[in-house]
């Protein structure tokens, strides 16, 4: 499928300090990576002994910060970082705030095959990098922003996955996903996404600037060595943010929301945060692994896959089944402290309602836990956040006995355009009695993973409390299915296209 990425503001003009030139000879195959690493012929240039880690002009409290400790070889500067805009200049990082920055400059064959724009395309650098696109997908059938693209298409969540595991940090804006509702089907800690559209990167891509540049010089290479870098920025960018005043707060909902608001920024406090910390100090990355699970590949009319994807350190799933309840089993037994401390761990509710949420740890530590999820309606995410969402979020973190680390997280979606209703059934568990696919007001159709249909379903249980068949009412049709769902003994097929469900129906049986 092609996607046609559109701006979404006006261009800025920016001249490029200190560059790299990256074209196609500077690239090579990696089959450990998710496409290319830059060639070791590559020349990355140093700076000058004397470039500041900040621009001059830059007389806020954390510059001030930033530049005594820098010069007194208590933070580590920005020397060998890179950054990476993925727009063509149109939402640059300012010339002159980090000086001291290697800005990638992707040369006219790169340009030509768009690996210079919207979400990385699986270069990876040999150091840290930070970088941004104010781009969105604002034509074709699929409209959405960066993030949401990422999410809803398993090689580029597995390509999330693997720059956050190379020390690489992005900022996209959320474009029209996250404004009456909250349209992304996950969460994960892969990338940051800010709340509006362009040049709302901007205070992140400073916020993240300054917190690696404020990380001690050893801490730093302890953490770029072991993959850490983007894990431990992300943990420091939310336990420092405004508003976030305790352990109890960080592992809430409040501290993990699917977009930021540039309002959560509390430079001096991240960077406080990130000086602070020790080699010895430094939080794991927390490593998923799913035990068992009842969502299924092959779920509701359509027969499609309830996995959205399944990545280390993010676990996404879609509630397509007319089960009302969902479990899954996770360990997060992988998950190693990088100096062998001793590791609990938290499993949370991030985002759902709490009355229809289970999670059991299963064991003293909470390596694993079972999570059980029922049929949710979308609902409000909060006293403060009006939006609605249809997703559930839990958080996982470990604790070393000092820090918590940044989350991982297991999301199950719920079609947000279905209606549904359930009942007791035998014994009192409970079953389907009617599903609406017509749409619910206000929701748009993510034809990536849902789709409506002109018609609603009644189901109908024998004495037994077994599944008997279902009526279908459709423009005042009332329709008959058996428990098969065949239509008069002939098989019916159905087939999702641009967010809507055609149904086929097969020849008679035995025919």
């Amino acid at each position: 499928m092609a996607f046609f990425f559109g701006f979404t503001g006006l261009a800025l003009a920016d001249p490029q300090p200190m560059q790299v030139l990256l074209s196609e000879v500077g690239l090579v195959l990696d089959p450990d990576a998710v496409r290319y690493r830059l060639s070791s012929d590559v020349k990355i240039p140093e700076p000058d002994p004397d470039t500041p880690v900040i621009g001059p002009k830059d007389h806020t409290p954390e510059a001030r910060m930033l530049r005594q400790w820098v010069a007194r070889g208590q933070a580590s500067g920005l020397t060998g970082v890179f950054y990476d805009n993925r727009d063509r200049g149109h939402s640059p990082l300012p010339a002159d705030l980090f000086p001291q920055i290697v800005r990638v400059v992707y040369a006219p064959d790169l340009v030509a095959r768009n690996l210079d724009l919207g979400l990385p395309e699986g270069i990876l650098f040999p150091g840290i990098v930070i970088g941004n696109s104010s781009t969105a997908v604002t034509l074709g059938p699929e409209p959405r922003s960066l993030p949401r693209l990422a999410m809803t298409r398993r090689e580029n969540a597995l390509r999330a996955w693997q720059t956050y595991a190379s020390n690489h940090l992005y900022i996209f804006p959320e474009h029209r996903d996250h404004d009456a509702q909250d349209l992304f089907p996950a969460n994960w800690p892969y990338m940051l996404t800010s709340q509006g559209s362009s040049y709302t990167d901007q205070p992140f891509l400073r916020a993240f600037g300054l917190i690696i540049a404020a990380l001690r010089p050893d801490t730093l290479s302890f953490l770029l060595e072991r993959g850490l870098v983007a894990p431990t920025v992300q943990m420091v960018f939310r336990r420092a943010q405004a508003g976030v005043r305790s352990r109890a707060d960080y592992l809430s909902g409040k501290a993990h929301p699917s977009v930021f608001e540039a309002t959560a920024i509390a430079p001096v406090a991240m960077i406080a945060l990130a000086n602070s910390l020790q080699p010895q100090d430094v939080p794991p990355l927390v490593l998923l692994q799913v035990i068992t699970e009842d969502f299924s590949p092959q779920a509701g009319l359509a027969k499609q896959s309830e996995e959205l994807f399944t990545t280390p350190s993010a676990i996404a799933r879609i509630a397509r089944s007319f089960a009302y309840t969902h479990s899954i089993t996770m360990s997060a037994a992988a998950t190693i402290d990088p100096n062998g401390r001793p590791l609990t761990f938290s499993w949370v509710l991030l985002r759902g309602d709490p009355a229809k949420v289970r999670i059991t740890p299963l064991d003293d530590v909470g390596r694993s836990a079972r999570i059980e999820v029922d049929w949710q309606e979308p609902r409000q995410i909060g006293a403060r956040d009006q939006r609605t969402s249809a997703r559930v979020d839990v958080g996982i973190f470990a604790n070393n006995g000092l820090y918590d680390s940044a989350p991982a997280f297991v999301s199950v979606s719920f079609p947000n355009v279905q209606r549904r209703q359930y009942e007791p059934g035998p014994g009192g568990l409970m079953r389907i009695k009617a599903v609406d696919y017509r749409g619910q007001t206000g929701w748009p159709v993510d034809p990536a993973l849902h789709w409506i249909a002109p018609w609603s379903d009644s189901f109908i249980y024998d004495t037994r409390g077994q599944m008997s068949g279902w009526t279908r009412q459709e423009s005042g049709k009332l329709t008959a299915f058996d428990a098969a769902g065949r239509y008069q003994g002939r098989r019916v097929t159905y087939f999702p296209q641009d967010g809507q469900l055609e149904a086929a129906i097969g020849p008679r049986l035995g025919n």
